[in-house]
């Protein structure tokens, strides 16, 4: 009777799903929760828990901790509202997801408490790239106590990529900083600082610390709640257990007993048998025996020589200097490259008069118009834009299931600085003037040396080309791939050659460039990559070609 009584009961909750449907999920699970109350005004203290948006994540995910038992997991009805709602964590209960066109902090309300701190805000560090999961505080812009609009810059956050600017999204007061300014390694959706909604809450945070719940263990807040009363259950008879031999001591007197294996390995090693413990049956000494007491001791033998070595290393005079973000994603991304892509490198020399001669008459005109001045590099980007219009097998990327053909021309630049390599992205570079593209480079490149470049000026990139001729006159290198890509070209410096003239025993001078293309084999067989480079080689000797 229990039983159908039970039954009946849900059923009649059942016919009442339709009209549930239109709240909050959360409440539904209450509806359903023995215990728990079924009138709708409780989607009250869900709706209260809603996470506030700070900039940047591409999406948003939401969990709702609902707990099926509030009676198992130590939650009352009186004390559920004030479950603190976390974004980004799963917590139990329902969730969800939606598409965000900017991206969103990781944050979460927190309710008044047993502790007595107000309503506040807990905002965590944001992941603003793929890669990222950690992050540095750069600096802050606001100061604990100052007003906060939306709009407004919070703090400069240092990613893996660049130096990105955090703007709130909520009107408030910034109550407490838990990251200051130069704090490093914070680990994605840890909490970096507290804001409140009431000015004369900031006080009460003066003294404030998150806990270890606080940082992402939804565990803790179950391990906290009061010890409940188990009801007695009734244990079932269990089956006789089986006996099994345990080590013992050996038995006390003069003899030791050991097996004959033992017996000579300790012999070999001159191991005394009275020091060992034997372990097997009746307290016998086994070969294992004999061979954790080895280790042991040479564990004990190779600290003083590790302490010697680290010793005569100390003399050494040294500066150890910290992984910046951009040095730890260049390191595991170039790692990775070389580790998985099979690299190979085509070299071709190519004249490059009719260019330099080309360059100089366009710089003329750039002059008179008071626009910037043409670089060779620009000229080698857009001929290698062109080239890969032209044979567009090298403007691919490899996948497990297949191999995707892009249909835009982004050539990435490899730009070095003081805080490491960038790599900003000049987008349809086959359409664009070249006007245009010795404007975009000098922007970008100013930016990386100001470490504030954005996701947008370096993703996207579907070649790469890498100069170390002109800047520093390196004659020929090989470059490695930056993945996803498929190539790179690694561009080395001009040089004066003597070749054959016109006539028997004539000879003229000419400049020479090297270049080196760099390809996936899984994507660029060897005959496309030459082909690649002789369409880019036929664009350097014949620059009036570009312009058609």
């Amino acid at each position: 009777m229990a039983y159908a009584s039970h039954f009946i009961n849900h059923s009649k909750k059942l016919r009442n799903v339709p009209n549930l449907m239109r709240h909050d999920h959360a409440v539904l699970v209450r509806w359903f929760s023995h215990g728990a109350r079924s009138s709708v005004c409780e989607r009250e203290d869900v709706t209260k828990a809603r996470p506030l948006g700070y900039a940047f994540a591409v999406r948003e995910r939401v969990s709702k901790f609902v707990p099926r038992n509030p009676v198992s997991s130590g939650l009352s009805k009186n004390n559920l509202s004030r479950t603190t709602m976390r974004l980004g964590i799963p917590m139990g209960g329902v969730t969800y997801s939606r598409e965000l066109s900017s991206s969103l902090v990781q944050s979460r309300r927190g309710f008044a408490s047993d502790t007595g701190l107000p309503p506040h805000q807990e905002i965590g560090m944001p992941s603003l790239s793929p890669t990222m999961t950690e992050g540095n505080i750069a600096r802050w812009l606001k100061k604990e106590g100052d007003k906060v609009t939306p709009g407004e810059v919070l703090c400069e956050v240092e990613t893996d990529k660049a130096t990105v600017e955090m703007e709130c999204m909520e009107e408030g007061y910034l109550a407490k900083i838990i990251k200051g300014d130069g704090s490093k390694e914070i680990k994605v959706g840890e909490i970096i600082a507290i804001t409140v909604e009431d000015e004369e809450d900031i006080a009460k945070f003066k003294d404030y610390s998150p806990s270890a719940s606080d940082s992402g263990a939804p565990a803790a807040s179950e391990q906290a709640a009061p010890p409940l009363k188990q009801e007695p259950v009734e244990q079932p008879v269990s089956s006789p257990e089986l006996k099994t031999s345990k080590p013992v001591s050996p038995p006390s007197g003069d003899r030791i007993f050991a097996s004959p294996l033992a017996r000579k390995l300790a012999e070999d090693h001159k191991v005394p048998l009275s020091s060992i413990k034997g372990t097997g049956p009746d307290g016998h000494i086994v070969k294992a025996d004999i061979e954790d007491y080895l280790a042991s001791r040479g564990r004990e033998v190779s600290a003083p020589t590790t302490k010697t070595k680290d010793a005569k290393l100390a003399t050494l005079d040294y500066v150890d200097i910290p992984h910046s973000q951009i040095r730890k994603v260049t390191a595991s991304r170039l790692l990775f490259s070389k580790q998985t892509i099979p690299h190979y490198y085509l070299t071709v020399d190519m004249c490059v008069d009719k260019l330099m001669d080309l360059r100089s008459q366009l710089n003329s005109l750039q002059e008179a118009s008071a626009g910037k001045r043409i670089s060779v590099n620009d000229l080698v980007i857009k001929a290698a834009a062109l080239a890969l219009r032209r044979v567009p097998q090298c403007n691919s990327s490899w996948t497990d299931d297949y191999i995707r053909q892009y249909n835009n021309v982004n050539i990435n630049v490899a730009v070095q600085t003081d805080n490491g390599l960038y790599v900003p992205v000049i987008r349809d570079a086959d359409k664009k003037g070249l006007s245009s593209i010795a404007e975009e480079v000098k922007h970008l490149a100013q930016k990386a040396k100001e470490n504030s470049l954005k996701p947008e000026d370096y993703e996207g990139g579907t070649f790469t080309v890498s100069n170390l001729g002109g800047p520093f006159g390196i004659k020929q290198f090989c470059a490695i791939i930056n993945p996803p890509q498929s190539g790179i070209l690694a561009v080395g410096s001009a040089e004066k050659r003597v070749i054959p003239g016109s006539g028997p025993e004539e000879y003229k001078f000419a400049s020479f460039m090297s270049v080196t293309l760099s390809c996936d084999h899984r994507v660029i067989d060897g005959a496309i990559g030459a082909e690649w480079l002789k369409a880019f080689k036929g664009f350097i000797e014949n620059p009036e070609s570009m312009l058609l």
